[in-house]
């Protein structure tokens, strides 16, 4: 059980950073069992509705294990996030720096265009807490010139984004614990 951050310490490169957090009543494998399973995201998250393992060239690859190194497109991305919304959404070509299934946390970086334009690094961590609960926390950290206008324009609806995928965690985590739980009790 801990009481500090599973996340690492932010990145003072940074021009702003977007984040959220939130408690979720249920045991960290069981949320990370669900944070990973991309395919399903559709069903709950309204920021991030897909993510695939691709090629270099955004091309699905047909084993997508999630990998250090591998590439992963994000797309529709919904800001602000919706289950409906159809009029702008947009997309991240990243690649994947941490993937650590002990300590329960990932993280990618945008590789869509030039450092000096635009740097974006995301994690995400899941930290054991008493009770058996897990808390969520999740960061991310845009640098570059585009950072200013990207904090402008959309910085608001990354951070309702952000909070909206926690709470569909939240939810579609402990929906699957209450149902494990009840079925292994009747």
């Amino acid at each position: 059980m801990s009481s500090g951050t599973g996340l690492p310490p932010v990145s003072s490169k940074g021009v702003f950073s977007v984040s959220s957090s939130c408690l979720i009543n249920a045991p960290r494998k069981e949320v990370w069992e669900v944070l990973m399973d991309w395919k399903s995201y559709k069903e709950w998250n309204p920021f991030v509705r897909d993510q695939r393992i691709t090629d270099a060239r955004k091309n699905h690859l047909p084993d997508e294990t999630p990998r250090e190194g591998c590439y992963l497109y994000i797309q529709p991305v919904h800001i602000p996030p919706s289950f409906d919304n159809q009029w702008f959404p947009g997309s991240a070509f990243e690649r994947i720096t941490a993937l650590d299934h002990e300590n329960y946390r990932t993280a990618w970086v945008n590789i869509e265009m030039p450092h000096w334009l635009l740097t974006a690094e995301r994690w995400q961590a899941l930290v054991e807490v008493e009770g058996g609960k897990t808390r969520y926390e999740t960061i991310e950290v845009f640098g570059g010139l585009l950072a200013y206008l990207v904090r402008a324009f959309v910085g608001n609806g990354l951070k309702k984004g952000f909070i909206a995928m926690a709470d569909g965690l939240k939810s579609r985590a402990e929906e699957r614990y209450e149902g494990h739980v009840s079925t292994s009790t009747s």
